[in-house]
């Protein structure tokens, strides 16, 4: 396995410019198995989730060209409807082939889907709305079968949480059922509207509303497509928040600001100095920093993808902090590697107490899920002295090489075998 060595008290200098996101390219990756035609996908991240997810829709027999970070999909000659358990294993997102696969083909069979160890994330909601428009389950061995007697029917679909992967599912399968969809406190994340434009230069008829309402007008085929995947708002936010952890004068680009008010309404109130404009952030040194209390909600609140990142900011506050978790309940795994690196962080239910004012200090770590690691990353950049942070694989399903990404940027970060 790999793990990360970096240096405390780092630099930070320049800008970055933020790829494309991985949340949105997943679901729109596997759109492309709605149509015989040709998907071309543009600004892709080059991140192991997108490796696998190219692997997974090549076992279904999808023919794949990649180029630097364009990629195309064309599912003309689909021979198996059985998803590779050893892909599955690794990648939530795997469970988004079920509504493509059972609205175009009738039947799907795919294992219980892995990914970050964060909660039971039950995957229920999936099945309750593509059994309302028309899928039969059954759940044995650990794996999901779906079956389509005829043909998938729109209904009104009232989904009991606003779940991104749910709403991603009923979306695509909707595009081919017969009839009029409406999903009701649908997930509203930017990541759904840019898999509805996809799916609407394919041919869709797919409208989004104010207050989670998606209305879908099924259509008879799709048809070929190409589509730029959005930038990536979780890595922005990642960076604004390091730069503002050490600091620094920083430049965040290529981005959607308005997908990160959020954060920066946070950021803001804890007295960081940021200047906003449409495509990027900039943040510069601010004399000091307030403790405040989130929580995290589903979009447009703030995104528990950002809350461990968060987190390590907070102990490095004038003042004490507050996070209620509201999307995950088991997402604080990264609070005793934290405190490892000498922050003061108590865990009550849902709630985590930051201490604020702590001197991090170099310390080896554990990583334990994807958004985990980088507040790892974060702390150890601010730590005095070394730090060595291990199972980094997490990591990698999210940011592309950060040991080159950073260390372009300043910090020293180096990757090695262990």
């Amino acid at each position: 396995m790999d793990r990360l060595v970096i240096k405390g008290k780092a630099d930070l200098k320049g800008s970055i410019q933020i790829k494309g996101s991985k949340n949105s390219a997943l679901p729109i990756m596997v759109s492309a198995l709605l149509s015989e035609n040709t998907l071309k996908l543009k600004n892709l991240p080059k991140l192991d989730d997108i490796k696998n997810m190219s692997k997974l829709l090549g076992s279904y027999g999808a023919i794949i060209k990649t180029s630097k970070d364009n990629l195309e999909i064309k599912c003309n000659n689909i021979i198996n409807i059985d998803a590779d358990y050893d892909i599955v294993r690794k990648m939530r997102a795997s469970i988004l082939i079920l509504g493509p696969l059972l609205a175009r083909f009738g039947s799907a069979r795919i294992s219980l889907p892995g990914g970050c160890a964060i909660g039971t994330r039950p995957i229920d909601i999936h099945l309750e709305g593509l059994k309302k428009l028309g899928a039969n389950f059954v759940v044995e061995n650990g794996y999901v079968i779906g079956q389509v007697s005829k043909q998938m029917l729109g209904n009104h679909i009232l989904l009991p949480f606003p779940s991104v992967g749910a709403t991603e599912n009923i979306l695509m399968a909707a595009s081919l059922a017969k009839g009029k969809t409406i999903i009701e406190n649908a997930a509203m994340e930017p990541e759904i509207s840019d898999l509805a434009i996809t799916l609407n230069k394919m041919g869709a008829n797919i409208k989004i509303e104010k207050k989670g309402v998606i209305k879908i007008d099924g259509v008879k085929s799709l048809t070929k497509a190409s589509h730029k995947i959005m930038s990536d708002r979780i890595v922005a936010g990642t960076f604004v928040i390091a730069a503002v952890m050490l600091n620094k004068n920083f430049l965040v680009k290529e981005i959607d600001s308005s997908h990160l008010e959020a954060l920066t309404f946070s950021l803001r109130k804890m007295g960081a100095n940021l200047k906003i404009n449409k495509n990027s952030i900039r943040i510069m040194p601010s004399n000091n920093l307030n403790g405040i209390k989130i929580h995290t909600a589903p979009y447009p609140g703030f995104p528990t993808d950002l809350q461990a990142q968060i987190m390590a900011l907070m102990s490095l506050a004038n003042s004490n902090s507050q996070i209620k978790e509201n999307i995950f309940e088991n997402r604080f795994m990264h609070v005793p590697e934290l405190n490892r690196l000498g922050a003061k962080i108590k865990v009550k239910k849902d709630i985590a107490h930051i201490t604020g004012n702590r001197n991090l200090k170099g310390a080896q770590v554990m990583a334990s899920d994807l958004r985990a690691s980088m507040s790892l990353v974060l702390a150890a950049l601010c730590a005095e002295g070394k730090s060595i942070i291990n199972r980094v694989y997490h990591l990698d399903r999210g940011y592309e090489r950060i040991e080159n990404t950073l260390g372009k940027l300043g910090p020293s970060i180096k990757r090695e075998k262990y």
